[in-house]
């Protein structure tokens, strides 16, 4: 008779595995227990993105094709290693250490949304600008992505594209410390509405849906104070298994494809290229506020 429950050792605690064959991401054949050996690999990657901030995880208990809630406050019973703090009423997870990750990993949260702001403070930690296709399949995303990488590029701001791990791209923007969401939102508004300006067939600033007909809408509004988006490095609930990816914007111009981004390819990836959110310096936004403000 297989075993269904196990314990383990992670950095002095111990853990529980309950079901490891139960299949989380049936057609890619990854079962609980591979899911928590590449939320191993993943943790140098993804915890820096999760820890210090208020995080929202979606849980999936038996696999991506079953029935799904989101979890903000802590689950109960709490391991005592695992650090919570609070925010509007609401109790967060810190996902701050690899017991934490593994702990919510073996309760089936399968997607990591931290907040864009870090506990205890309300500066945005990072700036990111979201490309979120209207199209279920949206060939054009890479070639959207290049656009506004360009655009920032002719800013001299430099920025690092990711997969959504779903069906958009995100513009991740490591910025110096010092600088509002409001500040981001009056540049981010900017480039979106250059970039439909520029590309009317391709982007709209139209936040309504069912308007955008068939064009990616630049979402500069989504980075704000008490929103969430999905993690560098975090997987995804969708079939390929993929992983939300950091890329090379060679590989945007090649067009390279969401789904090759995933659980069975990201340990390779990572030890090949790294982090390449990292390996851009923190971004000074000075120069283009005074300009708008102007």
């Amino acid at each position: 008779m297989a075993v269904e429950t196990g314990t383990f050792e992670v950095e002095g605690h111990t853990l529980t595995l309950s079901n490891p064959n139960k299949l989380l991401w049936p057609e890619a054949g990854i079962t609980k227990l591979i899911y928590m050996q590449k939320l191993l690999e993943l943790a140098p990657y993804l915890l820096p993105y999760c820890r210090d901030r208020y995080l929202t995880t979606i849980r999936f208990p038996h696999g991506i094709a079953g029935k799904s809630f989101y979890q903000k406050n802590a689950p109960e019973p709490l391991p005592d290693f695992v650090e919570t703090a609070s925010l509007h009423d609401i109790k967060y997870v810190n996902m701050n250490a690899i017991p934490t990750l593994l702990w919510l990993g073996n309760l089936a949260c399968l997607e990591f949304h931290p907040s864009f702001h870090h506990i205890g403070t309300q500066a945005p930690a990072e700036w990111i600008i979201d490309l979120d296709p209207s199209l279920e399949d949206e060939p054009r995303i890479m070639e959207a992505a290049s656009y506004v990488g360009r655009i920032l590029q002719s800013l001299n701001i430099a920025s690092v594209p990711k997969t959504s791990g779903a069906t958009g791209v995100q513009i991740y923007i490591p910025i110096k410390p010092g600088y509002t969401f409001n500040q981001l939102r009056t540049i981010g508004h900017f480039i979106a509405k250059y970039a439909a300006e520029q590309y009317p067939n391709l982007f709209t600033i139209e936040r309504l849906k069912k308007h955008r007909e068939k064009r990616i809408y630049v979402d500069y509004l989504q980075h704000w104070i008490g929103k969430t988006l999905s993690a560098p490095y975090t997987p995804r609930a969708k079939k390929y298994a993929t992983v939300s990816t950091p890329l090379t914007w060679k590989e945007v111009d090649q067009n390279c494809q969401i789904r090759d981004f995933n659980l069975l390819t990201i340990g390779e990836r990572v030890r090949t290229h790294g982090d390449l959110i990292q390996q851009v310096p923190p971004q000074d936004l000075d120069t283009i506020l005074t300009h708008l403000v102007r």
